[in-house]
């Protein structure tokens, strides 16, 4: 044999036997596999039936607990439903009860609603006959003692009105009075005038009575020049070492006066020498005019004040009211006005401008008609013034209606100015007549006994019937009385009404 062949058969011999042990090693394998396997089954068997006896074991006691709790849950349900079955059954009863009540009571009230029906009937005849008897007593239908009975509700009703008026009013006057006396007085301590006092009529004084001979002239010629160019009355009487000169224009009395004081003191009077005399006189007071207008507007702080108002207010300067300077007093309102204006919250410079110009009319009052304080208002729009200015002159007599703060403010200060003690000064016909003026107005009303103007008219005091006037009319006559007074008089200052009502009972023992 071959070692070739010889190997092959080894080789496959070897192969052989090595796929026979190899198969027998696998057999014994899977049979210990399966031995195992079994092993594994039968344990995993097992552990699964214990498992599955734990789990039926766990339901049991579960299904046990829960059905433990559902049946204590249901007895607890079924007594909560029995409360409640009772509860219902207790609520029935007790709505059957007060249905029952309720019916009674519904009866009840039917009976008692005929028997106040049947009552108010009989109290309806009753009342008819007691109407009845009452018109036949007393003379007046239900109708009649109706508006009677309105009528002295609505009495009552007044007079409680009037009651709480004259308290609200009372009250307003002192909280007024009081916020306005602070104002003016401390306006007035800021700012205290020069009271003057001059006269309407100019006079001059004479060397000696011969000078009055030389002042005629001869044939009178002289007094007539005079007379002429300064358009004033000269009067010669017995007055010694003085001549008295009389004009409405107060512009040309001072004129005549200087004029005359000038030829005086020359000593050469002819027509000649009082034409120039004059016109140089003339000049110089226009050049004083034009100065003191100046003057007040400067003092004042003002500025662009036109020409036209500039020579009309210096001319205040010769003007008198009442014995009161114009021109002092127009100075005296601006200040008061500006101190006012600066207390409440005004336009100071338009306070202060319209004080200065509210009498700017007086300045050419002669020229025209009309109020001054319409001439002013004019001339000021004419010029172009702030429309608040015109109507502060228009308005501080009341011939306008006020429109702005400034306006009442200026009035207020035109007052203040007007009524201060020595301001002022009045005829003694005026005076008079004034006086009479407030006692006819206050005599003119119903149930006035009696009627006194007294404190120089700045009071007026009127007695009433107590039988005529009630204690309800007395304010009221008062106010009217007060409403004639500013409508129909003009007066400085300002007028107290009192009006007195008083009861008198007198009785005898004999």
């Amino acid at each position: 044999m071959s070692p070739v062949l010889y190997v092959l058969i080894s080789l496959a011999t070897g192969i052989i036997v090595g796929f026979v042990f190899r198969l027998f090693i696998a057999r014994l394998q899977l049979s210990s596999a399966e031995e195992q396997s079994r092993r594994v089954v039968e344990e995993a068997r097992r552990e699964a039936e214990a498992t599955r006896r734990e789990a039926v074991l766990e339901s049991k006691d579960a299904l046990l607990r829960e059905k433990n709790k559902f049946e204590a849950e249901t007895r607890e349900r079924r007594g909560e439903l029995s409360k409640l079955e009772r509860r219902l059954l207790q609520k029935e009863e007790n709505l059957d009860k007060r249905i029952s009540a309720l019916e009674t009571r519904e009866k009840s009230l039917h009976l008692n609603e005929k028997l106040v029906q049947e009552r108010l009937e009989e109290i309806q005849s009753d009342q008819e006959r007691l109407q009845s008897a009452l018109e036949n007593l007393s003379g007046m239908t239900a109708e009649q003692a109706r508006e009677m009975l309105i009528h002295d509700l609505k009495e009552k009703a007044k007079y409680e009105a009037s009651r709480y008026i004259t308290k609200i009013e009372a009250e307003a006057r002192q909280t007024a009075e009081r916020k306005a006396s602070e104002i003016i007085v401390s306006t007035i301590q800021r700012c205290v005038p020069e009271v003057v006092s001059e006269a309407s009529v100019s006079s001059v004084s004479l060397p000696g009575d011969e000078m009055k001979g030389r002042i005629i002239g001869r044939e009178g010629r002289n007094i007539r020049a005079l007379e002429v160019l300064t358009g004033v009355d000269l009067i010669i009487d017995d007055t010694p070492e003085a001549v008295v000169l009389s004009c409405f224009d107060p512009v040309r009395r001072e004129v005549a006066r200087r004029a005359l004081e000038r030829l005086v003191s020359d000593g050469r009077i002819h027509p000649a020498m009082i034409e120039e005399a004059v016109a140089k006189v003339r000049r110089d007071v226009d050049k004083i005019i034009i100065e003191e207008g100046e003057k007040a507007v400067f003092d004042l702080g003002l500025h662009a004040l036109h020409p036209d108002l500039v020579r009309s207010l210096g001319r205040l300067k010769y003007r008198t009211s009442y014995g009161q300077n114009v021109l002092n007093h127009s100075i005296t309102v601006a200040n008061i006005s500006g101190l006012i204006a600066g207390e409440v919250g005004g336009d100071v410079q338009k306070a202060i401008r319209g004080g200065l110009l509210h009498d700017i009319g007086k300045g050419v009052e002669v020229e025209g008609g009309g109020g001054h304080a319409l001439i002013g208002a004019e001339m000021a729009r004419v010029v172009g013034e702030d429309p608040v200015v015109v109507n502060i002159i228009g308005s501080h007599h009341g011939d306008r209606e006020s429109n702005c703060l400034e306006s009442v403010i200026v009035a207020a200060a035109d007052a203040i100015s007007a009524a201060r003690p020595g301001a002022r000064k009045e005829s003694l016909d005026g005076y008079v007549k004034r006086l009479e003026n407030l006692e006819k107005i206050a005599n003119e009303f119903r149930g006035v006994e009696k009627s006194f103007a007294i404190q120089a008219g700045r009071e007026l005091r009127i007695m009433v019937h107590n039988e005529v006037v009630d204690d309800a009319q007395v304010k009221d006559m008062a106010r009217e009385i007060a409403g004639r007074i500013e409508k129909e008089l003009k007066y400085p200052g300002v007028v107290k009404v009192t009006v007195i009502r008083e009861t008198r009972i007198i009785e005898y023992a004999s």
